[in-house]
């Protein structure tokens, strides 16, 4: 091919499109600043196995993975207990991250891809208004192309020119701050093995407490950055509930953000794309990204192949674009909206919602796969209409927090559907002022 392809930083969409890439005859290099061997957290992720098929990748061996628990909610009255039921043929799968990555990694050099460990990269290299390499702690290196699979605090993204339209910043409220750790098991626990616990105590963020077989997952997340006082604080308080949660730590402990907002409005320029967390591809509500980023990774692989000439240019790799917004940013994009009503509700708001049925368990049967609102609310009847319906008309402040969300969502999709077919730079300036400015808290 006679083209050189850098994927910068080791995330899952990076890899898995350098797999494609490579198994198409492209010279292409992963650069990330870990070792190998410390790839990846010292916990287990849930995700949609789907995220594999989409870059044609075979499912792991079955030994490295389970079936997830359903989850069950609590809202911070603890009045109302809400427990999924999902369809077992829909059950997302639990693996352990390392294992995630020593999977993906030992596909893609099996393909032909090269990896350089070890290696920080501190910024890109701008040859005019085109992105043409990385900057690193080993030097300049030089590329046709520019994949950022940096993560959130991207150190490409965040410093591209303010012109290229590519949002550098994070805003408040569409990153959280999350503490997971996994506790000796001092107790077994028959009901809610999967407890997510919501704006406990008050604060704004969850906690989850799941009983494993060999030991109790924990997990603290805030949309405010926390220290270890406020771990202990918190743990403390959920052990009165939780007596599964022993004293020892035996895993994890890391501190860790993740990125719970729309999807990045742009997502390329001349000699760049962007995937995974340094594209904001979670689910909005649930911060889960590992699947979408590898749906993405086809539809980038598909792109960069079909550009027969090379020139990797913010025209040619809009088709990208177009492509992960007509298959998932569109539908992530109003979830966004739901995650930021969220943020709106006061506890006795929530605690109201659940008590009369304004959200049931069936809505709350949210998996990595639940990319849209029809996905969302797929089951809802018309008695279910109906009992949303009289909860709402009884409480004014609720409804008005509802009817301020529909607007917001109504907004959001007429704004994706204007998105520009092709790529012409003031358009798509106006475009993603227009997309970024629907989402304000």
């Amino acid at each position: 091919m006679g083209k050189r392809i850098l994927v910068a930083g080791g995330g899952h969409g990076g890899i898995g499109a350098a797999y494609m890439l490579a198994k198409n005859g492209y010279d292409v290099t992963v650069v990330e600043k870990n070792s190998r061997e410390n790839m990846g957290y010292d916990w287990t992720d849930i995700f949609d196995k789907k995220g594999f098929t989409a870059i044609g990748m075979e499912l792991p061996p079955k030994e490295m993975y389970r079936l997830k628990q359903d989850m069950t909610f609590i809202g911070p009255g603890k009045t109302t207990r809400l427990r999924q039921n999902t369809d077992p043929e829909k059950l997302e799968i639990q693996m352990e991250r390392r294992d995630i990555y020593n999977y993906l990694i030992e596909n893609a050099m099996n393909a032909g891809v090269k990896f350089i460990f070890d290696c920080e990269i501190t910024a890109p290299v701008l040859l005019g208004s085109r992105v043409a390499g990385i900057e690193t702690v080993q030097g300049t290196m030089c590329a046709d192309l520019v994949i950022d699979a940096c993560g959130i605090r991207s150190p490409l993204r965040t410093k591209l020119p303010e012109y290229f339209g590519v949002q550098n910043e994070v805003q408040p409220f569409e990153q959280f701050f999350v503490y997971r750790a996994f506790y000796n098991k001092a107790a077994e626990t028959k009901e809610d093995r999967f407890a997510v616990e919501l704006l406990r105590g008050g604060k704004l963020g969850i906690s989850w407490v799941a009983a494993e077989e060999e030991h109790t997952d924990v997990l603290i997340g805030r949309f405010e950055d926390f220290d270890m006082d406020e771990v202990q604080r918190t743990l403390d308080d959920l052990r009165g509930d939780y007596p599964s949660i022993g004293l020892t730590k035996e895993r994890g402990g890391q501190f860790v953000r993740i990125p719970v907002r729309q999807p990045l409005g742009v997502l390329v320029a001349d000699g760049y794309a962007a995937i995974g967390d340094a594209a904001f591809m979670t689910v909005p509500i649930i911060g889960s990204g590992i699947a979408n980023s590898l749906k993405a990774a086809r539809l980038l692989a598909d792109c960069v192949m079909a550009d027969e000439n090379g020139a990797f240019t913010a025209a040619t790799l809009w088709k990208y674009q177009c492509d992960f917004y007509a298959v998932l940013g569109a539908n992530l994009a109003p979830l966004a909206c739901i995650k930021l009503l969220l943020t709106r509700l006061e506890p006795s708001d929530l605690d109201y919602i659940f008590e009369t049925g304004i959200l049931n368990a069936q809505d709350m049967t949210i998996d990595a796969d639940s990319t849209s609102l029809a996905a969302m609310f797929a089951g809802i009847t018309l008695d279910d209409l109906k009992i949303k319906a009289g909860g709402l008309l009884k409480n004014a402040d609720v409804l008005k927090k509802i009817m301020r969300l529909g607007k917001e969502i109504a907004a959001v999709v007429a704004v994706c559907a204007s998105m520009p077919k092709t790529y012409e730079q003031d358009k798509v300036l106006r475009w993603v002022k227009a997309y970024n400015a629907c989402f304000k808290r």
